[in-house]
């Protein structure tokens, strides 16, 4: 049974790679939202070539109680893998996890936030 106030998960949805320390920025991420938001499970998932998959995480999630996960694909670009791919994976995991809503954000590349923060930093007002 998860602790009081960690019915909720966030998983940082990347595309994964053969080089081990491609993922390091994505776990650095990672480790800063559980800084800023303790109570929450936070865990890094991929598409392929890394571990953990959406699914593996999705049910660790679910032995510890999460009931709510909100998906966040950390890509820029939206290519196939945004509009096809992923849609498709979390309504199958959300199909084997009925008891868990699951919630697809849009890319990180589609948010005018992360837009704005890319424009300053290669500005270098960042």
């Amino acid at each position: 049974m998860a602790n009081p106030g960690t019915e909720r998960g966030l998983i940082l949805f990347a595309h994964g790679s053969r080089d081990p320390q491609w993922a390091a920025p994505l776990e650095a991420v990672a480790t800063r939202a559980r800084q800023l938001a303790p109570t929450l499970q936070v865990r890094c998932a991929y598409l392929e070539l890394t571990e953990p998959d959406l699914p593996t995480c999705v049910a660790e999630m679910a032995s510890l109680g999460v009931t709510a996960i909100t998906v966040v694909p950390m890509f820029l670009g939206v290519g196939r893998h945004a509009r096809e791919d992923m849609p498709r994976l979390v309504a199958d995991v959300q199909a084997r996890h009925p008891e868990i809503f699951l919630r697809l954000q849009s890319t990180i590349g589609e948010d005018a936030r992360v837009i704005e923060l890319l424009a300053r930093f290669v500005l270098g007002d960042a």
